[in-house]
Order: structure tokens, then sequence, then C-alpha cells
């Protein structure tokens, strides 16, 4: 296994998700808001509700707590949720326009193909998809850069994931793994950032976190223990109808979190442990020397009493005590007289 290292940049996705409820225009509204925030990319859902759902299938609880959304079906939702490959196209022209990326995670096999019309950079493939044999091989066909989202997957289930895309023709450095939680808001006790750092040494790929916790601590500290993605749901407002929006990031602290990454992203440094230049100034001043604690007469013997350690470290360094106890002065000492040889 390779030695991990810390990426030189966390990429950071603002997940806009389904949070443009439907209405081109605010979906407008989130890029220009994840640009403002200096998120690298944002990103929405390409889904076909006929394709995605039965009419019957039944409503996580989070969506039936949301009181907006009690009296409709998820089939419903999802309709009301749905932008098309065309809405896509503009809204992935104006992200080039503005200078951010844009990102699509694609919920069937022909949205992966109507994908292909963007030439995005990257894509994403949702948790739900994990095990779904047919569309993985469609990604891999795609030689983009992939981000899997994990949630609700054990590691075997990750690694056969990973197995199909390779079979498929995608080599392993372009797949990046994103641990998460499928629950909205995550309990923090369910986060287990843990698994993060496992699948990164267990499965050798590049891993990052989706976070769907309340607030921003949890993607920082996946920041911290080197998170290459971070995702986070990003919204206009929290209290706007629809799914996601309750456990998203308004703008401002999507940006505390965006300068809180960044600045992780500086302390990393290359794992050498040696001083810097700016340490470097501070060696003498701040080490210590030999001296004299009394008065020390030429022949006299140095012992504990007489000699002791002091700033600045000028003159003998303090790991050479041994070769002076014992021994007799050269010379005549003044209190805090460097000892020399």
């Amino acid at each position: 296994m390779n030695k991990f290292k810390f990426p030189k940049k966390v990429i950071i996705i603002a997940e806009a998700g389904v949070n443009h409820n439907g209405r081109v225009s605010l979906a407008f509204k989130l890029i220009k808001a994840a640009k403002r925030c200096g998120a690298d990319i944002v990103k929405f859902q390409l889904f076909k509700a006929n394709n995605l759902i039965t009419q019957k299938a039944d409503k996580p609880k989070y969506i039936r707590e949301n009181s907006s959304l009690q009296k409709k079906t998820q089939f419903q939702i999802l309709k009301e949720l749905e932008l098309s490959i065309k809405q896509m196209k503009k809204l992935s022209n104006y992200c080039k326009k503005i200078k951010i990326e844009f990102m699509l995670s694609p919920f069937d096999v022909d949205c992966i193909l109507d994908i292909k019309k963007l030439n995005l950079k990257k894509i994403k493939i949702p948790s739900g998809e994990i095990n779904n044999l047919p569309y993985l091989r469609e990604i891999a066909k795609q030689k983009k850069n992939v981000i899997m989202s994990s949630g609700m997957a054990t590691l075997s289930e990750v690694s056969s994931a990973i197995e199909i895309l390779k079979s498929n023709g995608l080599p392993k450095n372009k797949i990046t793994v994103l641990h998460c939680t499928t629950d909205y808001p995550t309990n923090l006790k369910d986060v287990n950032l843990s698994a993060m750092i496992l699948m990164r040494d267990k499965l050798g790929v590049k891993v990052g976190y989706s976070d769907h916790t309340i607030g921003n601590d949890v993607a920082i500290a996946a920041a911290t223990l080197g998170a290459s993605v971070i995702e986070k749901h990003f919204t206009i407002d929290k209290k706007l109808p629809g799914p996601d929006h309750k456990a998203s990031l308004e703008e401002k602290e999507f940006s505390q979190m965006v300068k809180s990454i960044r600045n992780i992203s500086q302390i990393y440094g290359d794992g050498k442990k040696v001083p810097v230049p700016r340490e470097k100034n501070n060696i003498k001043l701040v080490r210590k020397s030999l001296v004299a604690n009394s008065y020390i007469k030429k022949g006299e013997i140095f012992n504990k009493k007489n000699i002791t350690i002091k700033r600045p470290g000028t003159g003998i360094s303090p790991l050479e005590w041994d070769k002076f106890i014992g021994k007799k002065a050269n010379r005549d000492y003044k209190p805090d007289e460097f000892i020399v040889k």
C-alpha cells in the first residue's frame, strides 16, 4: 500500500441537489451563491421520476416528517423536482460563464447517456446506485473521473462497486469514494468518520466525505483527517419547502465552511519533520547552551552546581553536558558566561 499523502487541495462540492424545487430560476441563484461561497463545484441531480421510482414507493422518515410534503407520495415529490437535460445544459453553460465546475448525479442509464451531451469533467454516483450493475458498467464506459457516495453500504459492497468500475475500463486512480450516512439530517453519533479512513487504507482509493449533519463541524473534521473531497448540501433558505433544505447550509454557513477547509489545506505540509524557514531564525534564540552558574576558577572541576543550561543557543549544546561534568575548567568564568572547549 502506498504511503498516504494529504491532498494538495480539498475539492468542495456545493450539493444543490433538488434544492431548486423544480425551478430553473432558483437553480441559477444556487449557482451564483455557490460561486460566491468559493465552492469548486456545484452539483445537481438528473433523474426521471418514471424511471427512478414506483408510484407506490414509501417515503423515507425524513420526508414523512416534513410538513410541506406529508400529503404527497414520493413519486409526486420527485416528479415535481425534475429538471430536463435541456435545462441542465443551460445551467452548465452558466457555470462555464462564471467559472465554477458543474456536476451531475445521474440516477439511471438513460440519464448517464444524456450527460454525454454536456461533456462534464466528473460524474457523481449517488449512494442508492452503488449496487446497480448496469448503471455502474455504463458509468465506467464514460471514462470520466468518478465520485461515488457510499451511504448505506458495507465495505464489501463498496469494494464490489469499485471492482465493477475497474473491470469495465475505469482506472482506480479516477475513483474517489465518499463516506456518508444516508439520513437527513445525520446524528453525530451515526457519522463514523473512521470509516472514511478504513476505506482509504483497505481499498487504496482517494476518499472524501458527503455531509448530511447539521452545521459544518463534521465536514471540517473530515478535511482535517485528509478527505480529498467534501460535499455538503447547499440552499438559499432552509425554510423553503422540499426534502433537503433542512439538512443544508445557507450561504453564510457554507462560506465559513469553505474558509475553514481552505485554511486546513494550508496546514498539511509535506510531511517532512524539519524546521521551516521562519523557525530557523528562532533556533539560536530559543535553544540553550552550557553556561557558568557561578564564578569558576581555572582548574576547578565542572559540576552540577557551577554550570547550568540557559538561552541563547549560540554556545555549546546541552547534549554535550556529560563531556564537561567532572572535567577541569581551562580558564576563569563569570556567571552566565558561555562554557567553551
